[in-house]
């Protein structure tokens, strides 16, 4: 009868340790993300599993209960064991995870390192508890073979997918938050995930749009998230009455562009006389700002144009339009009303 409350004892202690743990593990962040804590609790709820598996045993010999076996036994507290320390080390692995993605700017290697050290704790798991399951190392290995041969036949796109998918992230053409584009797709959004098989991508329409990774390595793909500046390409048409005045306009143009601090100098900067079109002289003007931030982007060349439109107005010059000019040969025998006539 002594032992029987000394188990009891354990078994209440072990439980009211595991359940402190438990709760400080979900109040304190420091605590759950430390791997020692975590391997205190699984140690805490292995030995409450044993010393209940203990206790089965003494009562199954002392009411001499034959529907249980400690076969059955054995068996439900391994597995217990087992899905309990493969839960926590998941868990573990999960929030490390999170707390490495807030603290660093690579969230696709820290995703990447997650999923390898669960399919790894998974493996070992089944290779140290499938000897209680009739799970040998030979019959795994055998079955691996079969298997291997089997999933290589019938899903070669996921393979294809999946090998994709590692490719992505030893060559890294996008990350996680880049806007990417295709010129071979209608493919254009932000990465939102880059998984085993595909990568989610958020269109600026807000509609997730799933590639699968093996599309990565038969299309091009456009990086305009890694883009070092953006470019203002654009052409202004003047008046053929202003020809005399498209040299100064052109000088004040370039002038003003070297001093405006958003536009970086250290690129190609371009301000020239460039064609003459049907109803306008062309001037182009070609250079990038140092933001990458459209909006910014589109503040600094909104700038710029009325800077322009002043630099045009303060030459006594303006903008051409679409125009068409009427020559009529003068004629003296010719009145108003003939004229009009003619003209219709």
């Amino acid at each position: 009868m002594t032992e029987y409350w000394i188990l009891a004892a354990i078994i209440l202690l072990l439980f009211l340790a595991s359940l402190a743990l438990w709760l400080m593990m979900r109040r304190n962040q420091r605590w759950a993300k430390s791997i020692l804590t975590h391997l205190i609790f699984i140690a805490a709820v292995f030995g409450l599993i044993l010393t209940i598996r203990e206790a089965v045993y003494i009562l199954l010999g002392h009411f001499k209960i034959s529907v249980i076996t400690s076969d059955m036994v054995d068996t439900t507290s391994i597995f217990a064991m087992a899905i309990l320390a493969m839960l926590q080390s998941f868990q573990l692995i999960n929030r490390l995870t999170y707390s490495h993605i807030n603290r660093s700017n690579d969230p696709t290697t820290a995703r990447l390192i997650a999923r390898v050290l669960k399919l790894s704790i998974f493996l070992v798991l089944v290779l140290l508890f499938g000897e209680h399951f009739g799970i040998g190392l030979s019959g795994l290995m055998a079955f691996g073979g079969i298997g291997g041969i089997a999933i290589g036949v019938a899903g070669k796109d996921v393979l294809s997918n999946l090998f994709s998918g590692v490719m992505l992230f030893f060559d890294r053409p996008f990350s996680i938050g880049d806007w990417i584009s295709s010129p071979d797709r209608q493919i254009e959004g932000t990465v939102k995930e880059i998984g085993w098989r595909q990568t989610k991508i958020m269109t600026f329409d807000h509609r997730p749009l799933y590639v699968p990774n093996s599309a990565f390595s038969t299309i091009s793909v456009e990086n305009p998230g890694r883009m070092t500046n953006r470019r203002i390409n654009t052409t202004i048409g003047l008046r053929y009455e202003d020809a005399a005045k498209i040299a100064d306009i052109v000088e004040d143009i370039r002038t003003m562009i070297k001093n405006d601090e958003k536009i970086d100098h250290r690129q190609t900067t371009l301000v020239f006389f460039n064609g003459f079109g049907d109803s306008a002289l062309e001037i182009m003007i070609y250079c990038f700002t140092k933001t990458t931030v459209w909006a910014d982007w589109l503040a600094a060349q909104q700038e710029l144009y009325l800077k322009i439109i002043d630099i045009v107005h303060a030459r006594g010059a303006d903008f051409a339009f679409p125009s068409e000019t009427l020559y009529i040969q003068s004629n003296n025998n010719q009145t108003p009303e003939t004229i009009q006539s003619a003209i219709r």
